[in-house]
C-alpha cells in the first residue's frame, strides 16, 4: 500500500507518519521509486502501537524509540528481547538506599521469591526494574505503617502469575516473534490501567456482596 492508503487504515495522518518515519520509531517502506515507498499490514500494527507508547502511555519519542528497538532486535533470543522492550518502559521509583525500610523491604522480597520458586526473578535482582520498584513499594508501606505480610504478598503473586499466563497464551497466538514482543508491550501499557480498573470494581462488587449498600 501507499503513504496515503497507510494513513487512511491507521487513522495517522501522512505528516505524522512522515514525523514517525524521520524519528526511526517507523520502520521505512519498500522504497519503489525516488519519492515512493510502499507499506504493510505490519506497518499498520507498528503505528497502532506507536500511538499507545505516545499517547496512551505517554513514553517520550526517545523512550519509545528504544523500546521498539528491542522490538525489533531479532538477534536477542524471546525472553531477553522481550525483557529488553519491557524494562525499557517507565517504571517506579527505585528504593532509597538510604533508607532504612529498604534493607526490611529487599529481605521480603526475597524471602518472597523464595516461597514461590521464582528463580529468573531472584538471578536477575536488583538489575529488574520491577523488582527495584517493589521493594521501593514495601518500603514505603513499612515506612507508612502499613506492612504487607508474607501470605498477602505471596497470594497476590500467585494471582498476578495467573494474569502472566494468559498475557503469554495470548501473546502466543500471533504468527511472528516480533508481533508477539509488539503485542506484549501494547499489553503492558494498555492493560495495566485496566487491571486496576477491574481491581476496584472487584473490591466495589465485594464490599456490597459483603456489607451491603
Amino acid at each position: 500500500m501507499r503513504l496515503s492508503e497507510l494513513s487512511e487504515r491507521s487513522g495517522v495522518s501522512t505528516a505524522t507518519i512522515k514525523y514517525y518515519l524521520r524519528e526511526q520509531l517507523l520502520p521505512p517502506g519498500r522504497r519503489v521509486s525516488a519519492t515512493q515507498a510502499e507499506y504493510t499490514d505490519g506497518h499498520v500494527r507498528r503505528l497502532r502501537l506507536i500511538r499507545a507508547l505516545l499517547q496512551v502511555g505517554r513514553l517520550p519519542v526517545a523512550t519509545a524509540r528504544e523500546v521498539l528497538n528491542h522490538a525489533d532486535d531479532e538477534s536477542l533470543g524471546r525472553t531477553i528481547r522481550l525483557g529488553a522492550a519491557l524494562w525499557s518502559l517507565p517504571h517506579g521509583p527505585d528504593p532509597d538506599e538510604e533508607a532504612p525500610e529498604t534493607a526490611a523491604a529487599t529481605a521480603e522480597v526475597e524471602r518472597l521469591l523464595d516461597r514461590l520458586g521464582w528463580s529468573t526473578a531472584r538471578e536477575i535482582g536488583s538489575l529488574s526494574p520491577a523488582h527495584r520498584s517493589l521493594v521501593a513499594s514495601l518500603a514505603t508501606l513499612i515506612r507508612l505503617g502499613y506492612p504487607c505480610e508474607g501470605d498477602y504478598l505471596a497470594d497476590h503473586a500467585r494471582l498476578m502469575h495467573e494474569v502472566a499466563v494468559r498475557d503469554l497464551d495470548m501473546m502466543e497466538t500471533y504468527p511472528t516473534e516480533s508481533e508477539q514482543v509488539e503485542m506484549a508491550v501494547a499489553s503492558a501499557v494498555l492493560h495495566e490501567p485496566l487491571l486496576a480498573s477491574l481491581r476496584r470494581l472487584a473490591q466495589e462488587e465485594e464490599s456490597a456482596r459483603r456489607y451491603g449498600l
